[in-house]
């Protein structure tokens, strides 16, 4: 086995109804190492997925039986498993529907399957993090990023406890359970030790800067799906605050008296 090619015979799932697709994805899947299981309708693809458990789904939208939105919902109600929405509709609008979803990417057909292979692998990259890739991927690969100290100490914001080398989040006794990007964006902002984080570091933090197409908008779609999480108010924030024209940071433990007006750019909600 070599050690570089990472975790050994991960299985996708691939689902879509046109047989043709399936068989060319399946091709540069198992180019690359992957077990595939196929299914051609939405019911299958839950039957599938319950069965084999897959590392990854390819999933296309426009399904028989099921859509892919409802199936990607019922995948999200069971477990953090990645999915790669594969799909006809192509608008920003629909991007963002598929990632309020619960899609961890996005790739619009027509599609180059070496394209979609490429973000196989990046998904997966994303999804088994070491501890310590955890912590570069927090401070970011740029100056302007958040140090964070050699050893991984559990960080604390309000109630919340942090702790990268267990992957795991607690709110007083209660572990809440994040996916990676939720964690892995919570982990930036705390260690930013208030610091603003703009929409692109952050994307660098998820995503890396090999990806280039990712909306900046994306970040909002996480950023709520974490505050539903942690039942944080964006309107009076204990965890994550807006900063309005730039980003997001770690919400002040205590608030700021009153006094001054703020500048509408820049102002914490």
């Amino acid at each position: 086995m070599n050690a570089m090619s990472g975790p050994p015979q991960t299985t996708v799932l691939v689902v879509d109804d046109d047989r043709k697709i399936v068989q060319l994805v399946r091709t540069y899947l198992e180019r690359d190492g992957h077990r595939v299981v196929a299914a051609n309708d939405g019911r299958e693809a839950l039957v599938a997925f319950e069965a084999e458990r897959p590392d990854l789904v390819v999933l296309d939208l426009m399904l028989p039986e099921m859509d892919g939105y409802e199936v990607c919902r019922r995948i999200r109600a069971i477990g953090d498993t990645p999915i790669l929405m594969l799909t006809a509709r192509s608008s920003v609008p629909d991007r963002i529907h598929g990632l309020l979803q619960g899609a961890d990417d996005y790739l619009p057909k027509p599609f180059s399957p070496a394209e979609l292979a490429a973000r196989v692998r990046a998904v997966l990259r994303r999804a088994r993090p070491t501890p310590e890739a955890s912590t570069r991927r927090a401070t970011g690969p740029t100056p302007a990023a958040v140090p964070v100290e050699e050893a991984i100490e559990p960080l604390r914001q309000a109630d919340l406890t942090i702790d990268a080398a267990r992957y795991e989040v607690r709110r007083g006794d209660e572990i809440v359970p994040l996916t990676n990007v939720e964690f892995r964006l919570l982990l930036a902002l705390v260690s930013a030790d208030g610091r603003v984080l703009t929409r692109d570091q952050l994307l660098d933090v998820i995503y890396g800067q090999d990806d280039a197409e990712i909306l900046d908008r994306t970040i909002d779609v996480h950023i709520g799906r974490l505050r539903d999480k942690l039942g944080d108010d964006a309107a009076a924030p204990r965890y994550v605050a807006t900063v309005r024209g730039v980003g997001y940071r770690a919400a002040p433990i205590s608030a700021p008296a009153t006094g001054a007006s703020a500048p509408a750019a820049g102002q914490i909600s």
